[in-house]
């Protein structure tokens, strides 16, 4: 180390230019013009040409691997009943209600014993039965959050549900 060179500190944010050398103390000057006396062993060169030779190794970023549980997407179910049956014209509407609420309970216990975080339930937009039914079995419900998927809830035909 000779005056002129630029030093930092070991373990601080300090650094300057050598001033003077006297033995193993070295005084140094900071940006701000105080001077600071510190032991050698205390003090690192500043050189950044030291890393002009050296080769930088850009490395792949690693992927992120999520699990289907925590898909962003959420599970559909879609309760129009020519989905859930082959005929459906063999069904009264008392049957067709009654099937679309077992698929329902089915699904909710399916997204549960999976830890499935979001579902969304397309009931559709009609008279009101089987979005009044979904929202009935949704409120039977616990450790569920369930809102309608768009602001007008009358217009929207789907609901989403979300798993504590």
């Amino acid at each position: 180390m000779k005056i002129g060179d630029k030093v930092s500190v070991v373990d601080e944010d300090l650094g300057g230019v050598i001033t003077s050398v006297n033995g193993n103390t070295v005084v140094f000057k900071d940006e701000y013009g105080f001077t600071h006396s510190y032991p050698k062993q205390k003090l690192v060169p500043k050189n950044a040409s030291i890393y002009d030779n050296i080769e930088i190794v850009k490395k792949a970023e690693p992927r992120k691997i999520s699990s289907k549980k925590h898909d962003k997407n959420p599970f559909v179910l879609d309760l129009h009943f020519h989905y859930l049956v082959k005929n459906t014209n063999e069904y009264d509407s008392f049957e067709r209600l009654f099937i679309q609420k077992e698929k329902l309970l089915e699904t909710i216990s399916f997204c549960r014993k999976n830890h499935l975080k979001k579902l969304e339930i397309i009931h559709g937009i009609g008279d009101g039965v089987l979005q009044k039914m979904v929202l009935d079995v949704l409120e039977s419900q616990t450790g569920l959050d369930f809102y309608n998927k768009d602001i007008l809830h009358h217009q929207s035909g789907a609901v989403m549900v979300e798993f504590h």
